[in-house]
């Protein structure tokens, strides 16, 4: 039980500062906009879902399909960071959006957010490169040891993916009650500066996954 109270709570602490449920659900209520209340709560439970399968997919084949495909961390790191910032960029150059929920939401709007649960609701904007980096770590050690050790590690690691989704759940459910009481223009300003961070964590991801590519490159000769 050790092993599974250990990465429970590595798990949950390392998932937290990538994905941010309150951070994500404050972009995630900027790209959805005026909608009611129904809307964001079945919006949230269809994410919240694909965000565990897609961190379930990652634990159990992750590294096998970078493998299988001869993709390094490094790259998706570049590539990744490259897809979140020009996410940050977007919504930081987006018009503002009406502040009153619009209860007669069409029906072509509403199957237009549907279509977009995983792309991009669930990948990058909940669970970034950031995160399949850190969830390809976790299962790594997990993987480790006996097989009664991995049985534990792994149950302690899907546990605190589980809560964490659940984290997402409640924080997007409940992301327009979040700016509720703060005026509309605070509220815009809050939102482009979440998109200016958005963009910067893009920007420092990307970076991060070009030095460690540039590190693999032979050295000039003088």
């Amino acid at each position: 039980m050790a092993e599974f109270a250990q990465f429970f709570a590595l798990s949950f602490s390392a998932l937290l500062p990538v994905i941010n449920p309150v951070g994500s659900a404050l972009v995630f209520l900027g790209m959805v906009g005026a909608a009611p209340t129904g809307v964001y709560k079945a919006l949230a439970r269809r994410i919240a879902f694909a965000t565990a399968l897609f961190l379930l997919a990652i634990d159990i084949g992750g590294a096998m399909v970078l493998k299988l495909f001869g993709i390094s961390l490094p790259v998706v790191q570049l590539a990744g960071g490259l897809v979140l910032a020009a996410m940050g960029w977007s919504l930081l150059n987006q018009k503002e959006a009406s502040d009153a929920p619009n209860p007669s939401l069409q029906a072509n709007d509403l199957r237009s957010l549907q279509n977009k649960i995983f792309y991009p609701f669930t990948f990058p904007l909940t669970a970034g490169p950031g995160v399949l980096v850190v969830t390809l770590t976790l299962s790594a050690h997990a993987s480790k040891g006996k097989l009664l050790h991995i049985l534990f590690a792994q149950g302690g690691v899907l546990s605190g993916m589980a809560l964490m989704c659940i984290a997402v759940f409640i924080a997007y459910a409940w992301a327009p009650k979040i700016t509720a009481k703060i005026s509309p223009s605070t509220a815009h300003g809050v939102l482009r500066v979440i998109a200016f961070v958005l963009l910067c964590i893009g920007v420092q991801i990307a970076w991060k996954g070009l030095v460690s590519l540039l590190a693999t490159l032979p050295a000039m000769p003088r």
